[in-house]
């Protein structure tokens, strides 16, 4: 997978971290149902480094490239969102 990081800035994450949640097998890539984000093609990942710290993203994609936009840390919702969705697919 390669990586677009042109319009990515952010303090809190890094893009080692990026990287790492798309690989995490239990990444959970959403498509929202805002009306706002469909209209701009934007997806949301939730997933876990190596070492275990939650990622929040918000990316566009073309299928080959992908291009983050923001990323941070989870807040406790999409944190307990992300453990309830990957135990469902244990």
């Amino acid at each position: 997978m390669d990586f677009d990081w042109s319009l990515f800035i952010s303090k809190e994450v890094s893009q080692n971290d990026i990287c790492e949640i798309f690989e995490d097998p239990f990444s959970l890539r959403l498509l929202p149902d805002a009306h706002r984000f469909a209209q701009q093609a934007r997806f949301f990942c939730l997933g876990r480094t190596l070492s275990g710290k939650p990622v929040f993203s918000v990316y566009t994609s073309t299928g080959k490239i992908v291009r983050v936009i923001a990323a941070r840390p989870m807040t406790d919702e999409e944190i307990f969102f992300y453990d309830r969705k990957s135990k469902e697919n244990l």
